[in-house]
């Protein structure tokens, strides 16, 4: 059972929370905690059930087994009472295309339950901040898609959540306008708002106060990015640099290292121990004629730290 006085300070609460649909586990018994204020990031690859926790939390659809709080509210018992007091943008950014970016705030606004002149003086607010005061009388469909982006962010926040839910914000959003993105959630939660964001990209999972990493509905880690690769990765990464990566991957999978995989043109191994191989994967990759040139460990990366964990995770 929650209690009640141990999770009012919490943002969020999730104890063994758990959605099946039919014989599918969409997200399995995980349990993870929220604090006020900071940003969380929920990072996975399309399918692990970021989405399905979201819209349980949110008290859209019911969890099958397990417990949570939002705000120190049931999402079981009082499911009505969440919206009020949380944002959601949703990776489909919900807007109307038809109408104008201050019509859309507009119909956001009433639906939050805003009057008319906390509304008026709230628009001038959200589009100050997201930059779009110039654009106010634009179509919505006439914006680019990182516009469009910011104006589905003021929406979330016009009726001022204490918690806001971001899923997959900056799906297929340009580099320029996922930084910017950015800028404004760590505006948002300086002034006070907690940020629920999901994630599969790895550089903004590196901009969150703490994370977890979830994979096929279940939470393989959780703890800030530092702590993931300081204290998560299950080995030693040495970074290859070569004239031939693709002898050099042949080379070293038959070496029965755990995990190799080419980034860029460099390529990362991963595994116990292999600080102390060095001079054997010199070698090895002379031997096999992949003209190696650099070979060092390096300190992990976060996605080297998740791979880690999909490939053998933790008991």
């Amino acid at each position: 059972m929650i209690h009640p006085v141990q999770t009012m300070q919490l943002a969020v609460f999730a104890h063994d929370l758990t959605k099946k649909f039919g014989d599918f586990t969409a997200v399995d018994h995980i349990s993870f905690q929220v604090q006020r204020g900071e940003i969380f990031g929920f990072l996975g690859p399309n399918g692990s059930g970021k989405t399905t926790t979201i819209r349980m939390l949110l008290g859209l659809i019911r969890p099958t087994a397990g417990e949570a709080q939002v705000l120190g509210i049931d999402i079981t018992r009082k499911p009505e009472a969440i919206a009020s007091r949380v944002g959601y943008m949703s990776q489909k950014f919900s807007l109307y295309p038809d109408l104008t970016v201050d019509e859309n705030l507009t119909f956001y606004g009433r639906a939050y339950g805003l009057r008319p002149r906390p509304l008026a003086r709230r628009k001038d607010q959200v589009l100050e901040l997201i930059g779009l005061t110039r654009q106010r009388r634009r179509l919505t469909r006439t914006l680019a898609g990182g516009w469009q982006q910011r104006l589905a962010l003021a929406a979330a926040i016009l009726h001022q959540p204490e918690l806001l839910f971001l899923d997959e914000p900056t799906a297929g959003v340009d580099p320029v306008s996922r930084r910017d993105f950015w800028r404004l959630l760590y505006q948002l939660a300086d002034q006070g708002t907690t940020i629920f964001v999901t994630t599969h990209y790895m550089d903004e999972a590196e901009q969150c106060h703490r994370l977890a990493f979830i994979h096929r509905g279940k939470l393989i880690a959780i703890g800030p990015p530092g702590e993931m690769k300081r204290d998560h990765m299950l080995g030693d990464v040495v970074e290859i640099l070569c004239q031939r990566p693709t002898v050099a991957l042949q080379t070293l999978r038959e070496l029965d290292i755990p995990e190799v995989a080419l980034y860029g043109r460099r390529i990362h191994a991963a595994g116990p121990g292999l600080a102390a191989r060095l001079s054997t994967l010199e070698q090895a990759l002379e031997q096999a004629g992949a003209g190696p040139r650099v070979i060092r460990v390096i300190p992990p990366s976060l996605e080297d730290v998740f791979i880690a964990h999909v490939k053998t995770p933790p008991s």
